[in-house]
C-alpha cells in the first residue's frame, strides 16, 4: 500500500485530470480520473480523497481516487505488464470498476477495446493476468453477501487471502467466516481472526 493513504484539505483547483488540495498552505497536485473529478466538491470546500504515491527513479506522482474500488482497480492494473500508473488512470476514466471486472471475468475482449487506451493485445493481457483474481473476488462477494455490513470488508479479504495461502479452499473459508460471524467472533486483529478460523477448520 502507498505511504500516503489519503489526503484531506481545501480543494484549491480541479480539472478532469488533476486536483489541487491545500493542506495548511502546502498544495498537493493529485492525478485523478474523470469519475473522481465528477465527485469533487466546489472549490474552497473541504475534500478528502484516497491516494497512491508512485515513486520511480526521480518521479514522485500522487494519484487520487473517489473510493476503495477505484483505487483497488488502479493497483491491479498497475501490476499488469505494460500498464503504468498513467495508463491505469486513463482506463479508469473510461469505465467503472464493477463493469470492468465483469468484462474481465467474462473474457470480453471486444467490450474492453472500447475503453480508450486498451487495444486488443492489451485487453487479452489484462484478462490473462487479472481474470483469476477477479473471479476469486466475485466468489467471495457472492458467497459472503449476507454477512453483517458492519464487518470490515478489508478484514474479510485479508483473512480469506491468508487462509488461501495456507491451502484452504475458498468454499471452506467462506463457511468458516460465516460461522464466526454468526457466533459474533469475527473481530479483533487479522492474526486473532485467523487463529479463530483455524480452530473451526480442524
Amino acid at each position: 500500500m502507498s505511504l500516503i493513504d489519503s489526503i484531506s484539505g481545501i480543494l484549491f483547483g480541479k480539472n478532469p485530470t488533476e486536483a489541487v488540495i491545500d493542506i495548511g498552505g502546502i498544495r498537493f497536485r493529485v492525478n485523478i480520473s474523470i469519475s473522481t473529478y465528477e465527485s469533487l466538491p466546489d472549490l474552497s470546500e473541504q475534500v478528502e480523497i484516497l491516494t497512491y504515491l508512485h515513486v520511480k527513479d526521480d518521479i514522485l506522482d500522487l494519484y487520487g481516487f473517489r473510493d476503495l474500488s477505484e483505487r483497488s482497480l488502479f493497483m491491479n492494473l498497475n501490476m499488469v505488464s505494460g500498464i503504468g500508473p498513467r495508463s491505469a488512470m486513463n482506463i479508469l476514466s473510461g469505465t467503472n470498476p464493477e463493469e470492468f471486472k465483469k468484462q474481465i471475468v467474462a473474457g470480453d475482449v471486444k467490450s474492453l477495446t472500447v475503453i480508450p487506451g486498451i487495444g486488443a493485445k492489451t485487453a487479452k493481457r489484462i484478462i490473462v493476468e487479472l481474470k483469476e483474481k477477479f473471479e476469486a473476488d466475485t466468489s467471495k462477494n457472492d458467497d459472503l453477501g449476507f454477512i453483517d455490513d458492519n464487518i470490515d470488508s478489508d478484514l474479510i479479504n485479508n483473512v480469506s487471502s491468508a487462509l488461501q495461502s495456507l491451502g484452504y479452499k475458498q468454499a471452506q473459508i467462506n463457511n468458516t467466516i460465516k460461522e464466526l460471524d454468526k457466533l459474533g467472533e469475527f473481530s479483533g486483529t487479522i492474526e486473532e481472526v485467523i487463529r479463530k478460523a483455524l480452530s473451526k477448520m480442524i
